[in-house]
């Protein structure tokens, strides 16, 4: 076997079975780390070459991963940065801080997993078992960035934390990002089972930066690191207040820290979340004497696709994988501050384990012309119900609603644009794979000149 492309890589991965797909079967016989160890004992274990930092959490662990790999390249660092899910290009899951890695390396890589892995197998008590998808794009990742001569990574979890593949790392820190509801078929349907999965990534003497949570989350992060012996750093008691606004052209955020440190700074990344993420990164980067005279630029400067990302104008488009109800709050509160106007629209589609009702009325408080569109077809989803509990919910809601289904996303977005008034604005959130089916939709329409870009 020997691949010619990035894209033959990608096939070869996703032959196998992938769990990302699934939103239930959460089982020991599925999920495990046995196997990772096993895989990655086969390739040479590639992820001792370098220094990492192991992030989970229900929201803001992609937007907080980036910040710290950007802290980390601002001191002269190769760093490596691992996230899931891409928006539009798999590339998006392995950079380097954000950068693509060239294309060639990217082949060759996948050339080096696949002879490295060559005759490997694993069985158990229940027989033969082949790695999952997610297990060879980690391999994967980890082989790539020893290749490519990284010294730090910063790891994001796939989904949880206990069983992911990517918690076979001894990382230099564990960062553990908010928790909401999410993935209950798998992951529990109470607070305090989620955050116990997540807490797993917490390792024995490694110090534990732990962001906003709500208490019952708390006490179990906190009884975990103190089995772990795990000295904890909480962002609840280290920022004494912050403030945020949002403008057209940044993320104006001010930080009172309990050391006396007063920062300013305007983030590229819109958001009252962006504003929680970045003092997470922040107070994590201090914490490990990892902070320099370049971090407060580099945060600064610091993107990600799909988080308020704009994308257009003429109108505005802008691009969100908000996908719970807190992170779909402050988007969406956010959003309405810079675009007060009634005038605007939201294309709308989340996947069926989602908080529908409680989603479906934040989108009715903010927005009167609905799109409701395809969230991919990587997971399951209901548009038909989405449209139906949305229309039910306007019974108890005052004024008038414009509420459309339309399944293709490119349609969805091409409807939008036409029925939205130059000065007002687009909102495509609710998933990431319908803001990146919105993206590729829009690449096309772009190609032929119709959009005027941003």
């Amino acid at each position: 076997m020997q691949f010619t492309c990035f894209d033959e890589v990608i096939r070869y991965m996703e032959s196998f079975t992938n769990l990302e797909k699934q939103t239930n079967h959460y089982t020991t016989r599925t999920y495990r780390l046995d196997r990772m160890h096993a895989i990655l004992a086969y390739i040479g274990n590639p992820e001792l070459t370098f220094r990492k930092i192991h992030l989970a959490g229900s929201k803001g662990k992609g937007s907080t991963a980036s910040y710290l790999a950007s802290g980390l390249t601002a001191l002269g660092y190769k760093t490596a940065l691992y996230v899931s899910p891409h928006l539009v290009d798999y590339r998006e899951r392995f950079t380097l801080s954000g950068t693509f890695f060239p294309d060639s390396l990217l082949v060759e890589a996948g050339n080096e997993l696949g002879r490295r892995l060559e005759g490997f197998t694993f069985s158990d008590q229940w027989g033969e078992t082949t790695p999952t998808t997610f297990e060879l794009y980690t391999a994967y990742a980890y082989l790539l960035f020893f290749m490519a001569g990284c010294q730090w990574a910063v790891i994001e979890t796939g989904l949880g934390g206990r069983l992911d593949a990517t918690n076979t790392i001894k990382p230099e820190a564990t960062v553990l990002c908010p928790i909401e509801l999410e993935h209950t078929k798998i992951l529990g349907d109470t607070l305090e089972k989620i955050a116990y999965e997540k807490s797993k990534i917490i390792k024995k003497g490694i110090p534990c930066f732990i962001g906003y949570q709500d208490r019952e989350v708390m006490e179990v992060f906190l009884q975990e690191a103190k089995e772990q012996d795990s000295p904890v750093t909480l962002l609840s008691e280290q920022l004494l207040s912050y403030s945020y606004k949002i403008t057209q052209t940044g993320e104006i955020v001010e930080y009172w820290w309990k050391d006396h440190n007063h920062e300013k700074l305007s983030l590229s990344m819109l958001g009252k979340v962006q504003a929680q993420n970045c003092a997470l990164a922040l107070m994590t980067l201090r914490g490990l004497g990892l902070f320099g005279e370049q971090t407060l630029a580099s945060l600064q400067k610091n993107t990600l696709p799909g988080r308020f990302q704009k994308i257009a104008q003429e109108p505005d488009i802008y691009l969100d994988g908000a996908h719970t109800f807190h992170s779909l709050q402050a988007l969406l509160e956010s959003f309405s501050s810079l675009y007060p106007s009634q005038q605007n629209t939201i294309i709308y589609g989340a996947l069926e384990d989602k908080d529908h009702s409680h989603m479906g009325m934040l989108v009715l408080k903010h927005f009167r012309t609905i799109i409701i569109s395809t969230p991919g077809t990587y997971k399951k989803s209901d548009i038909h119900l989405i449209e139906q509990q949305m229309r039910a919910l306007t019974q108890t809601m005052e004024g008038e609603y414009d509420i459309r289904l339309i399944e293709d996303n490119e349609e969805a977005l091409a409807q939008a644009m036409q029925i939205t008034a130059k000065d007002g604005a687009i909102l495509v959130c609710g998933s990431f794979y319908l803001a990146g089916g919105v993206k590729t939709a829009y690449d096309r329409i772009r190609s032929e000149n119709v959009i005027k870009l941003a």
